[in-house]
C-alpha cells in the first residue's frame, strides 16, 4: 500500500476524522498513482493516522475510509464495511412497515463516494468517484453476499461524474431489476421508477418529514409544490386533508402520483394534479392554502452561484407565504448543501419581513436515521427543513 505524508500543520483534520484530505496537506504525491489505489496516510514523523484511496491529483486528493492501522483493502473489507451499515438501519428502520431506505451514504459510511439505496427486494448503486469505481465488483459482490437482493441497479448518471471524467452509467448489475418497484413506507405503498426517475427513484431523505406533515393536514386545504411522484401528498390525505393540489413539472411523476393514491386505497377525488412551473403557479395563484408544503430540487449546485439560489428560495417563500391563510403552515425544505440551516433560516425571516407576517418555527428536521453523518464532515450535510406556523 502506497504511503503518503500529512504536513504537520494540516494535520488537525485527520486526526478530527475529516474524510477528505486535499492535495496540498500531502508533502508529496508520487506521478502516476492510479485513482481507486489504497493509501496509507501517516504524519511526518511516521506515526499511521488513516487508510483510504487515492482519487485525483486536484483538491480532494485522498477519500478515507478507515482508521486501523492493519487493515487490508481485500474481499472482506467492503463486507465489514457494508454489514456495519446494515446494522444501523436493520435495527432502527427496516420493519414491517417500511423496506426502502438509504443503506450507504458514502463517507459517512466510510465508503465515499458511494451510494447505495435498498428499494424492497433491490438496490440502487451510485458511484460518485472515478476511485470507488475501481472497486464496483468487490463492491456490487459485497452486496450480493449480504443482502441477498433480487437485483441490482446502476444509476451513475449524476452530473457531479463530469467533473471525474467519468461517463455517464446505466444498467443491471446483478438479477434482474423491474422498471417499476413498489415499496413500504411507514406503511404506505409506492410505486418507484428506479430506471427514469429522479436521483434513485424516490427521495427517500424525505421520509421522517413526510410523516410530520400528516399531523398538520386534517380538515385542511394542502399545496403540495414539486411534488414528484406524490409522497407528500398522500402522507397529507392519509392525514385527513380535505383536497391536496400537486404541482410538478413533470407529467410522468404526476401519473405515478395518481396510480400512488390508488394503491394506497385514497380518494383521487380530492386530488389535483397540475403540470406546471411552481413559481409560475405561485405567481398566479389566487385561492389561499391551509398547508403549503416547498420541497424543490437545489437551487444551489455551486458555491457560486450561492446569492442567485439565496434569492429563488426566498422568492418562493414569499410567493407561498402570501398563499397561506391567516393561520397557516408552511413546510419548506432546501437540499442545497451550500446553503446552511442559518442562512436557510435567515431567507425566511427576510421572507416573513417583506410579507409582513410573524413565522414561528414549529418544528426542524435534517438528515434521517439512514443518512447519518460524520460529526466532522459539514460538507455532507444538505437538508434542512422547516415547519412553520404563521
Amino acid at each position: 500500500m502506497i504511503t503518503l505524508t500529512i504536513k504537520k500543520n494540516r494535520i488537525g483534520p485527520v486526526l478530527g476524522r475529516h474524510p477528505w484530505v486535499f492535495s496540498q496537506a500531502l508533502t508529496k504525491i508520487p506521478d502516476g498513482l492510479p485513482p481507486g489505489e489504497p493509501v496509507r496516510l501517516v504524519g511526518e514523523t511516521g506515526e499511521f493516522l488513516a487508510s483510504g484511496y487515492f482519487n485525483s491529483y486536484s483538491q480532494i486528493a485522498v477519500r478515507v475510509w478507515g482508521y486501523e492501522k492493519d487493515e487490508t483493502v481485500d474481499a472482506s473489507f467492503f463486507t465489514r464495511r457494508i454489514e456495519r451499515a446494515y446494522r444501523i438501519r436493520k435495527e432502527y428502520v427496516e420493519g414491517p412497515s417500511t423496506n426502502a431506505y438509504r443503506l450507504i451514504n458514502g463517507e459517512n459510511d466510510l465508503l465515499p463516494g458511494l451510494i447505495v439505496d435498498r428499494y424492497a427486494d433491490y438496490l440502487v448503486v451510485q458511484f460518485h468517484t472515478r476511485g470507488i469505481e475501481l472497486w464496483k465488483t468487490g463492491i456490487v459482490n459485497a452486496l450480493e453476499t449480504i443482502l441477498r437482493p433480487k437485483g441490482i441497479y446502476e444509476r451513475s448518471d449524476m452530473p457531479v461524474r463530469k467533473q471525474e471524467s467519468l461517463d455517464s452509467i446505466q444498467g443491471v448489475l446483478s438479477g434482474s431489476v423491474p422498471d417499476r418497484i413498489t415499496i413500504l413506507e411507514n406503511g404506505f405503498q409506492f410505486l418507484v421508477d428506479v430506471k427514469h426517475g429522479q436521483k434513485t427513484g424516490f427521495f427517500l431523505d424525505q421520509r421522517d418529514k413526510r410523516r410530520a406533515c400528516m399531523r398538520y393536514s386534517n380538515g385542511k386545504n394542502v399545496l403540495n409544490c414539486f411534488s414528484y411522484t406524490g409522497g407528500f401528498t398522500v402522507y397529507a390525505l392519509a392525514g385527513g386533508a380535505r383536497h391536496v393540489t400537486s404541482v410538478d413539472t413533470s407529467e410522468s411523476a404526476l401519473e405515478l402520483a395518481k396510480e400512488n393514491i390508488t394503491l394506497n386505497g385514497l380518494d383521487p377525488a380530492c386530488c389535483d394534479f397540475l403540470c406546471d412551473d411552481v413559481k409560475h403557479y405561485l405567481r398566479n395563484i389566487k385561492e389561499q392554502s391551509d398547508v403549503i408544503i416547498l420541497d424543490p430540487p437545489a437551487f444551489i449546485k455551486d458555491r457560486r452561484k450561492k446569492k442567485e439560489g439565496v434569492v429563488g428560495y426566498r422568492g418562493i417563500n414569499e410567493m407561498a407565504i402570501k398563499a397561506l391563510s391567516g393561520n397557516g403552515i408552511l413546510v419548506t425544505c432546501s437540499c442545497s448543501a451550500h446553503l446552511t440551516l442559518e442562512d436557510f433560516r435567515y431567507l425566511l425571516s427576510e421572507a416573513g419581513g417583506k410579507t409582513g407576517r410573524s413565522l414561528r418555527i414549529l418544528e426542524t428536521y435534517t438528515h434521517g436515521i439512514d443518512h447519518p453523518q460524520l460529526v466532522p464532515f459539514t460538507e455532507g450535510s444538505y437538508l434542512k427543513c422547516f415547519i412553520i406556523s404563521l
